[in-house]
């Protein structure tokens, strides 16, 4: 579904990603990890078509994406940070979202879940932090597309919530969807994640499987390999 080949993106005299490579064919969880400012969130925006960079390319579906912006409407995307007017009103903030995709969406189920119903008629500014995190699910699951791109997306959330978050998860993925994620919390990798990609210093340090970069660190959970990963480094 996705491919990049030489990929690579300064910001200034700062080197974000260096010939970045890879390629991200079957239904899963992809977990892209690596220490602050290693390049995770410039990669999932330049899939997503928001930053463009120096060179190499990017295929979704087979197909480039420079200068295209349809192949967007098969992304579900939910940003680190999302930034709503804040006198929007929850409820018209989902009806404004689902008039520009002018698709169908279950947004309902997804209220009820994250128990938005007696939210709904209150300004996003008046929200709290997690409360604003749980409309920005809904706003990402509500329509069906084959690619789901989370970028922290447990930021905020409450236990149950977080729960509630990782079921959501695990239903797209039986659907035969890919889901792209990005997270701090290990334990979460190690919950969902049927991959990972893990960047140092803007370069892929390693692809595969949590069990094949914990028996190539000699650690016994992926907290502990990704933390010798980083020492070694330093």
């Amino acid at each position: 579904m996705i491919n990049t080949e030489n990929l690579s993106k300064r910001f200034g005299q700062v080197q974000v990603l260096e010939d970045i490579n890879f390629t991200v064919e079957n239904s899963g969880v992809i977990a892209v990890l690596g220490p602050n400012g290693s390049g995770k969130t410039t990669i999932l925006k330049i899939i997503l078509g928001m930053v463009i960079p120096q060179s190499g390319s990017v295929d979704f579906g087979n197909a480039s994406i420079l200068g295209q912006w349809k192949y967007r409407r098969q992304i579900g995307y939910l940003p680190q940070i999302a930034r709503f007017p804040d006198n929007l009103k929850v409820r018209e903030l989902i009806n404004m979202i689902k008039d520009i995709r002018g698709e169908p969406a279950n947004e309902d189920h997804l209220i009820n879940l994250f128990g938005l119903n007696k939210f709904l008629q209150k300004r996003l500014g008046n929200l709290s932090g997690g409360t604003r995190q749980k409309v920005n699910i809904v706003l990402t699951f509500m329509f069906d597309t084959p690619l789901l791109i989370l970028d922290e997306p447990t930021a905020g959330l409450d236990p149950v919530s977080l729960i509630h978050l990782k079921e959501l998860i695990e239903k797209e993925k039986k659907k035969g969807k890919t889901i792209l994620i990005t997270t701090h919390i290990m334990s979460l990798v190690e919950e969902i994640a049927d991959e990972i990609i893990f960047l140092l210093e803007g370069k892929i340090y390693f692809q595969g499987t949590v069990k094949q970069l914990e028996k190539m660190t000699g650690q016994n959970d992926l907290e502990h390999a990704i933390a010798k990963v980083l020492r070694e480094d330093d």
